[in-house]
């Protein structure tokens, strides 16, 4: 019986896959390039590459883009640039926000991409934010990277004023809020206890004895009918999604954004999901699909906490979609 389920299950997933192929690759059969945002850890690719594949597009990881007269040591910002936490310093930020990709070899570098997925990972410069911030001061999450923040700021500018379509995973969608003009929540626990009240660490594990955190499932409100994310998931609630952060987008008053999806916190409702009402396609979600899609692929144990493998995938195929020939 057991080695019955696995074989169906087996097939499921090559069925679901195959499925997503072809709707990708109708119309010439060519298949949608997506690109990754570049970042520096090459390991963290591997998930959103899964779930790009899983849904029929072709993932092409993009180069990094560095503001015009920026100077380098390889791939690294020279250290003039970064301050003693690694945020990228004031008068820098200001140039970036200010010039973002122009001078820069940026067409170039995103003409072979029709879409581009946005990663998770650590916290952006509070420099970077339209109404800068100074940092948290909180040394167990102090894991800033000017070099990557410059990049995506620069990426995302360029595929927003172009409007190439964008899908940003967790710090991607904090990344989307920062170009786009909002602010962020740099700690969670922080903003808790500013309002006299105790967080209790919905969005992400605490650590374990051995200082490991993992990733926690929790269920999002979708909160506007008329949005890419209800299209996406035709639902008023999106259960045990995979999440991982202590930074939130706070705010979107005076932007093109728009709240999309939260998570009722402790009596408060933290942004789960933003959009661009200007753009044909600009949603950032705050949890990581990508995550289920490998947990569910690789077969791991916990798979059946987090969202069910082709829930996870439709974020992939609608951003795929979205420029696929009709």
């Amino acid at each position: 019986m057991m080695m019955r389920n696995r074989v169906m299950k087996y097939w499921v997933i090559v069925l679901l896959t195959w499925g997503f192929t072809l709707a990708a690759m109708a119309g010439d059969g060519v298949k949608v390039r997506v690109g990754l945002a570049w970042q520096p850890n090459d390991a963290a690719y591997e998930r959103v590459i899964l779930s790009i594949e899983a849904a029929g597009g072709e993932a092409v990881i993009l180069p990094q883009l560095r503001p015009a007269g920026f100077e380098y040591d390889s791939l690294t910002l020279c250290p003039r640039y970064v301050n003693g936490v690694g945020v990228l310093r004031q008068q820098y930020a200001d140039i970036v926000k200010r010039d973002t990709y122009h001078g820069t070899d940026a067409a170039e570098l995103m003409a072979d991409v029709q879409a581009v997925v946005f990663l998770g990972g650590g916290d952006i410069s509070s420099t970077l934010f339209a109404v800068p911030q100074t940092w948290h001061g909180i040394e167990g999450d102090n894991s800033a990277d000017a070099t990557r923040d410059v990049s995506e700021y620069l990426t995302m500018a360029y595929c927003l004023d172009h409007d190439v379509p964008v899908l940003g995973l967790c710090r991607g969608m904090q990344m989307l809020g920062v170009v786009s003009g909002a602010p962020l929540i740099q700690d969670l626990t922080t903003y808790y206890e500013g309002l006299g009240l105790s967080y209790h660490y919905l969005h992400r594990m605490q650590r374990d004895a051995d200082g490991n955190r993992y990733y926690t499932p929790h269920d999002v409100t979708v909160t506007d009918h008329n949005s890419l994310l209800y299209a996406i998931v035709g639902t008023d609630t999106i259960h045990n999604v995979p999440s991982w952060h202590h930074q939130v987008v706070g705010d979107v008053t005076g932007t093109p954004l728009r709240v999309t999806g939260v998570t009722e916190t402790d009596g408060i409702n933290i942004i789960e999901a933003i959009e661009r009402t200007d753009k044909r396609f600009a949603l950032g979600v705050q949890f990581h699909p990508e995550e289920a899609v490998r947990k569910h692929l690789k077969g791991q144990p916990d798979a059946s906490r987090f969202m069910p493998l082709d829930d996870a995938i439709a974020y992939f195929h609608a951003l795929i979609t979205a420029v696929s020939p009709q």
